[in-house]
């Protein structure tokens, strides 16, 4: 996840393909209560017990994300099983039902105490990185939605057919094969940002007046001097008008280059000295709308 500290824990595994998911948990390592409520444990220890303690490893989340002050380690890349969820031998694979299985602990439990304040549940605290973090996980592909209900409150609600199938979030309390009840709440998905209006391409201009000072100048020149870069525009358009070899569109206005333009010219009724392969506003006007470049002077 971008801006998490790494705390790669290694034992990589795939998971087994099917809807992605992801799996809300809260820390809930102490019991407060709202008669006795208690400070919560520091960031910094849980950080500690899932990434170095032997205990605490095995059932590290991909993600834990303090909802205070916005940080998160990443102890497991997100296309990996971790092994947060109890998992019964022969039942589903509940680390690895999905694409991604993406675990996230929260670091909090209720009724916790914070700079003195008391947080009943999860949704009082700030709930700081939330937005990234859901942005994070919706690029996985998991959708903003609970299947089995947005949890409110510590009621469990299990479905193997459910979990089976559909994509979205699901708290602790809704996978099979396991018995814990939180996360009790959860914030609101943040919309997704509407996706950003291709940028319209510039059209490129053309000055009629440099143009034809090319046209005049360049035919007896040696070589292919490239006087003015809106020549090869203009004999691109002549090439698909199929009035012009693609080997001779060099941006230099030659003989061939003043023949082809007269073409278009005749193309468009004009004869006599009117079609003598110099540009003009109007001519090159109808073959700019034509081919995409405008012109100016």
């Amino acid at each position: 996840m971008p801006g998490a500290t790494k705390l790669d824990l290694g034992d990589h595994a795939p998971t087994d393909g099917g809807p992605a998911k992801a799996v809300a948990h809260v820390t809930w390592d102490r019991n407060g209560t709202a008669a006795k409520p208690i400070d919560l444990v520091p960031y910094e220890r849980l950080v500690e017990w899932f990434g170095r303690n032997p205990a605490g490893k095995p059932s590290a989340p991909h993600i834990l994300w303090d909802p205070f002050a916005g940080r998160f380690t990443q102890f497991v890349p997100a296309n990996s099983r971790s092994k947060s969820l109890a998992d019964r031998p022969g039942g589903t694979r509940t680390n690895r039902a999905g694409r991604v299985v993406i675990q996230v602990e929260a670091l909090f439990f209720p009724y916790c105490r914070v700079a003195g304040k008391v947080y009943p549940s999860l949704v009082d605290t700030p709930c700081k990185g939330w937005a990234e973090l859901n942005a994070w996980i919706r690029s996985w592909g998991v959708p903003d939605t609970w299947p089995m209900g947005k949890p409110v409150d510590f009621t469990s609600r299990r479905s193997e057919a459910v979990w089976e199938e559909k994509g979205g979030w699901y708290a602790h309390a809704h996978v099979p094969e396991n018995d814990h009840q939180d996360p009790g709440s959860w914030p609101t998905f943040v919309e997704a940002p509407a996706p950003k209006p291709p940028t319209p391409a510039t059209k490129p201009t053309v000055d009629l007046s440099r143009l034809v000072a090319a046209a005049k100048t360049d035919p007896p020149r040696s070589g292919t001097p490239v006087s003015y870069s809106g020549v090869k525009t203009v004999e691109d358009a002549l090439v698909k008008e199929g009035l012009l070899g693609k080997s001779l569109a060099d941006g230099h206005f030659g003989t061939a280059t003043r023949t082809a333009y007269a073409a278009w010219q005749r193309r468009l009724g004009y004869s006599g000295t009117d079609a003598d392969g110099i540009p003009g506003r109007t001519s090159l006007t109808k073959l700019g709308a034509k081919h995409g470049f405008t012109v100016t002077n």
